[in-house]
């Protein structure tokens, strides 16, 4: 995954101090988390060591922001919570990173084991409530091995198929001690090399294929392959599709990158290879009409179980290099990426007047008509709502690696905050957009005050529809009525963030969105855009969720 210090080092000090030094030999520069008493003694390392240390008002966005943090340095993220309530608070965003395959560290607090089953504040056995979303969960009870055990979990953590890990603290556990750090080989979380024979049949299949389509996931990016990506699909003239964190492994306006034609990929290829993304929801479960697929993943754990197709596991680079260094006969593709490129300015063409809208109430496709215009090429956009973050999926190209943070196929909402307090912290000089829906924005706006607090500047743009809208309007379209999907029409968000000591305006008119955002991006503060969205708009959903 990536290199850092080799550790091997002898600590002197309480088991905190020993599980700082273990994380800094993984590279780990920053802790998010919530204060609480029985995680000081972490601080405390922290503070001796040099780690930064970013607290957030929820625990849910303190965990949100260690996930963040992972997928924007291709780092282990970590959070510290404090015992009981203050990880159960946060089991959402982990379970978030157990769906997305991202490296996250959880140090939890608990009670004293020489005291458990007397009823000690917050007491509750955590390990088996984060067992099932997780690679590995334990308790440290031996101060001695502390280290030990933070390496391996850490390890584990960064193999491929990544994931979260966690390990809870008993207090007592916290006295005078002393371990050692293992050694951390330097790079560290590769992959299995994958199978040659099964690289070289899928490049015949792809060479022979009149109409193949690669569909790119997160793990590409994981695995820090986009230049192999890019000599494959050049090579093998192959047209690409992404999602995830595979969004800008290939650069939106490369000749081989197309967004806005899937629609044509499912009815017209003939060869789908999916690469490093599970055949879910998200893809039709693995079926694209007639086509035949292939499956790359870089782990034997991601091979599909409810569906047969050949699939090639191991390191993602490895097996694109292998298509790249195809030498056999290919057929022409160039009909078929001309199809697909005249299909895609044609839609392209048809999207200009949803971008242009000018009618009120404002179409939320204004919003990234104008948005659009501003974004840098390495700006970070950050997705947290339904069908508003939806139609940033349709709208927002994406043309660097580790650019778009979505929530995942979990769809855990709340994200929004947690990574944008990692974004700004991974990326200082980058232009950071969350975008909120109103609903959305419910779950942790008030970690603004996280923004403020640490001089985070970030611009929220909140689509604000008064609703729960991927809800309300497939209710009234099932039922001919709704029930609990109806929030405050006109909602202030935006006083919100300027009470929490950042800035903020309300939208009203379509005109007025570009010179708010402009406004937002020159504040130099956490800037809230509330923008008052057409509520009878629907977006043109198409996924079959179950």
């Amino acid at each position: 995954m990536t290199e850092a210090s080799t550790g091997g080092e002898h600590v002197d000090g309480h088991a905190g101090e020993q599980t700082v030094a273990a994380l800094r030999a993984f590279g780990v520069d920053t802790l998010f988390t919530l204060n609480g008493g029985h995680i000081w003694p972490f601080y405390e390392a922290a503070r001796n060591q040099g780690l930064r240390v970013v607290d957030t008002r929820h625990e849910q966005s303190a965990s949100f922001a260690a996930e963040a943090h992972a997928k924007l340095t291709r780092r282990l993220g970590v959070a510290a919570l404090t015992a009981g309530p203050g990880i159960t608070n946060g089991v959402s965003a982990v379970t978030s990173a157990w769906f997305n395959g991202s490296p996250v560290l959880v140090l939890g607090g608990r009670a004293p084991q020489r005291r458990w089953g007397s009823g000690s504040l917050q007491e509750l056995d955590h390990v088996p409530i984060l067992a099932s979303v997780t690679k590995h969960a334990a308790t440290v009870d031996d101060p001695a091995n502390a280290a030990t055990q933070v390496h391996a979990a850490a390890t584990q953590a960064v193999a491929p198929h990544r994931g979260p890990v966690f390990l809870d603290f008993p207090l007592d556990v916290f006295g005078p001690s002393a371990g050692d750090v293992p050694p951390v080989p330097a790079p560290f979380g590769a992959a299995a090399d994958p199978d040659a024979d099964a690289v070289a049949r899928l490049a015949e299949q792809v060479a022979a294929a009149a109409r193949p389509a690669f569909v790119v996931g997160s793990d590409v990016y994981w695995g820090g392959a986009w230049a192999e990506l890019a000599a494959a699909v050049e090579h093998l003239r192959v047209p690409v599709f992404t999602n995830g964190l595979g969004r800008g492994t290939l650069p939106a306006d490369h000749e081989l990158a197309f967004l806005r034609t899937r629609g044509v990929l499912k009815g017209r290829a003939d060869l789908v290879v999916v690469l490093g993304t599970p055949l879910d929801f998200r893809l039709g479960f693995g079926h694209y009409g007639s086509a035949a697929v292939a499956h790359v993943v870089d782990a034997v754990t991601q091979v599909a179980a409810h569906v047969d197709v050949p699939t090639v596991v191991g390191d993602i680079a490895a097996t694109l290099r292998g298509l790249a260094d195809h030498r056999g006969g290919r057929s022409d593709h160039e009909p078929w990426i001309t199809e697909l490129r005249a299909a895609e300015e044609a839609s392209r063409t048809a999207e200009e007047p949803l971008l242009a809208a000018s009618g009120s109430p404002i179409r939320p496709s204004r919003v990234y008509g104008e948005l659009r215009r501003r974004l840098a090429r390495n700006a970070v956009v950050i997705c947290d709502g339904g069908d508003f973050a939806s139609y940033a999926g349709k709208f927002v190209e994406v043309f660097e690696p580790g650019c778009w943070l979505d929530t995942g196929p979990y769809g855990c909402l709340g994200n929004g905050m947690g990574y944008a307090i990692a974004a700004r912290v991974a990326r200082p000089d980058a232009q950071i957009v969350v975008l909120l829906g109103d609903g959305a924005a419910g779950f942790s706006l008030m970690d603004a005050d996280t923004l403020v607090r640490h001089g985070l500047p970030v611009v929220m743009v909140v689509g604000n529809n008064g609703m729960w809208g991927l809800e309300k309007h497939p209710m009234q379209a099932i039922y001919g009525w709704d029930m609990a999907c109806d929030l405050q029409p006109g909602c202030r968000y935006d006083e919100v963030v300027r009470a929490l000591g950042g800035g903020g305006e309300t939208v009203t008119e379509a005109a007025e969105i570009g010179p708010a955002l402009d406004r937002a991006f020159a504040s130099g503060v956490p800037y809230l855009v509330n923008v008052l969205t057409d509520p009878s708009d629907v977006y043109p959903r198409s996924s079959n969720l179950a």
